[in-house]
């Protein structure tokens, strides 16, 4: 494993029920980066970040953090080392400020009290993840975009080097959106390395130093943003062509589909 990457795969396959929906993945994800992982709906994306997480047992293959086999680190010291904001997440009606706590339990020791950094660590997060005028309402009283942030100063609070993200932004505003990716962009500005299932294909462009994209099961490819664009492995997976242009200095991407004629 390289001193680079903070998480390494061998050869992991896994699934459910007996069926792998992960198959031989062999990568690894460097170091205070943001890697976004791109494929097509059912391509093994949200599982592969279950495995990473183990919330889900390999059938086969390893998986190393740290260099070490996740499967042999303990359940308290891994929740200090990854966060992971799955899909679907319930709608706790409790105040914003307990449910960001709870990114604290794993540095807690009995009798569960918080200390004086850990209540510095929560006030952080909520200022950072711009909620902490929410901290006395319910989650339950606020929209989709409020609650995504409020779960973001969760993992903020939980302070691991590693967070994954399975689709954050699913059912955001593009305002909310961009916000989000502003936090993301504040986690790696700190040190953490980040690695998100994303589906918006240009703002995984844009906003990603690391790509990884897949293919029933499988990696199709990876590499920097510019390798991937370059290589046309978005083009082939997806049936699109990709595009770029500069604009006020930045690189844009867009994705265009091509006209077939209609009979």
């Amino acid at each position: 494993m390289s001193e680079t990457s903070i998480l390494s795969l061998r050869g992991l396959t896994g699934g459910y029920r007996g069926e792998a929906v992960v198959k031989d993945l062999t990568l690894e994800l460097p170091r205070g980066e943001i890697t976004a992982i791109l494929g097509p709906n059912g391509c093994g994306k949200s599982t592969l970040l279950r495995l990473c997480a183990r919330l889900l047992e390999p059938m086969s293959g390893e998986i190393l953090l740290e260099g070490r086999p996740i499967r042999t680190i303990p359940r308290r010291e891994l929740a200090r080392m990854v966060s992971v904001l799955p899909q679907g997440r319930p709608v706790s009606a409790i105040p914003v400020e307990s449910l960001v706590a709870h990114g604290r339990f794993p540095y807690l020791g009995y009798p569960r009290r918080m200390t004086g950094r850990d209540r510095e660590k929560v006030e952080e997060a909520l200022t950072l993840a711009g909620v902490a005028e929410y901290r006395r309402r319910s989650v339950a009283e606020l929209s989709g975009g409020q609650r995504q942030k409020v779960w973001f100063a969760m993992a903020l609070a939980q302070d691991t080097p590693l967070v994954l993200l399975d689709e954050p932004a699913t059912y955001l505003d593009l305002n909310h959106q961009l916000e989000l990716m502003e936090l993301i962009s504040l986690l790696r500005s700190r040190g953490k390395t980040v690695a998100a299932v994303l589906h918006d294909l240009p703002q995984a462009l844009e906003w990603a130093g690391h790509i990884l994209v897949m293919e029933e099961g499988r990696l199709a490819g990876e590499g920097t943003p510019e390798e991937i664009f370059r290589r046309g492995i978005l083009d082939r997976v997806f049936g699109l062509t990709c595009r770029r242009l500069t604009v006020d200095g930045q690189e844009r991407y867009f994705f265009t589909k091509e006209k077939r004629d209609r009979a």
